[in-house]
């Protein structure tokens, strides 16, 4: 479950009306003016046999490319997308594992909150109406292997409040969200992450190599 929240933990072809109301415009609204946010999350996952995980925690993200996903209880685990690579931190493992950040966290729904520009760009919206008093607004990826089937994402009065989804193994995921903060003061080095002494890691954490211009 750690990529779909990736691809979850970075969103119009249709006509709309009564424009003050739709899940669009209050997305729109919502996003306008936004380079970083972060909120509280509470998860539940359910498998395609049934049964359920939860979780709880905080996330941020930064435009254009960085995103951070804490999960408190009832376990503990960190994920950071630095811009350049995906860092997975599980303390009760004494683990990491690191690879590149690629297409599927471009590709994620929550990375519209930060780019506008990206709902048009990736993904195809359409309006789902009104469930549990909440404004419903549904995306699928353009992308060829997209990592789910399709998104929902419910807006109340307040923004966003939830958002729905399944995998493409039939994993149905519902987060809610609570205290939302617009632009907010974020740590220097909450989209940074060095492994902890003494841990394991799993792929390659050396930085990209910049490329130096050759000289004539």
């Amino acid at each position: 479950m750690k990529r779909p929240i990736l691809c979850l933990c970075l969103v119009l072809s249709t006509t709309f009306g009564h424009a003050a109301e739709n899940a669009r415009a209050k997305l729109d609204a919502f996003a306008k003016g936004i380079n970083a946010i972060s909120a509280d999350f509470e998860q539940q996952v359910h498998g395609p046999n049934g049964g359920g995980k939860s979780s709880r925690g905080t996330l941020a993200l930064k435009a254009p490319r960085q995103f951070r996903w804490d999960v408190l209880a009832p376990y503990k685990q960190l994920i950071v997308a630095d811009g350049e690579k995906v860092w997975i931190y599980d303390p009760d493992l004494e683990q990491v594992s690191v690879r590149p950040q690629g297409t599927e966290e471009a590709h994620s729904p929550l990375t519209v909150l930060t780019d506008l520009s990206q709902l048009d760009r990736d993904f195809t919206a359409s309006e789902q109406g009104e469930r549990d008093g909440q404004t419903w607004l549904r995306l699928k990826s353009k992308d060829k292997e997209p990592q789910f089937a399709y998104c929902d994402l419910g807006f109340d009065a307040t923004g966003l409040a939830r958002m729905r989804f399944e995998d493409t193994l039939g994993n149905d995921t519902e987060i809610r969200f609570a205290h939302w903060q617009r632009n907010p003061k974020l740590v220097a080095d909450a989209f940074k992450f060095t492994p902890p002494k003494g841990v394991d890691v799993v792929g390659d954490p050396t930085p990209a190599a910049e490329a130096i211009p050759l000289k004539n």
